[in-house]
């Protein structure tokens, strides 16, 4: 796929360093071809887990405001988060780190070219 979105679960929007259930903004990035990453949109979302409750309304909004990334950028995600976004067609990976070099890892390893997807 040479076209796509990347949702990044960011605080600050140069690092990826929130968990998916406590992140409240998503850094929208589109990838074209071997053109530099993009970044497109910030998304406010309401976050899916305070107060160590998980709200399961949340999750499935935050997944519908996501639902035309391909891929997602975490600190963390749970087994159940993930998989309702693997049900929406995004692909979660966890890749902490600056975002510039997160994404590129991720580009990396779509391609074939890495079969590591942490950055060290």
């Amino acid at each position: 796929m040479d076209n796509y979105k990347i949702a990044v679960a960011s605080s600050d929007g140069i690092v990826v360093n929130q968990h998916f259930g406590r992140a409240s903004k998503f850094y929208i990035y589109e990838v074209k071809g071997e053109d530099t990453p993009k970044l497109k949109d910030v998304r406010e979302v309401a976050p899916v887990c305070e107060s160590g409750e998980h709200d399961e309304g949340r999750l499935e909004e935050n997944m519908r405001a996501l639902s035309d990334c391909q891929y997602m950028l975490v600190l963390k995600i749970g087994p159940g988060a993930e998989a309702k976004a693997n049900s929406f067609g995004i692909d979660c990976y966890v890749i902490p780190g600056l975002i510039t070099e997160s994404i590129e890892h991720l580009r990396k390893y779509l391609k074939g070219t890495s079969i590591d997807l942490y950055i060290d």
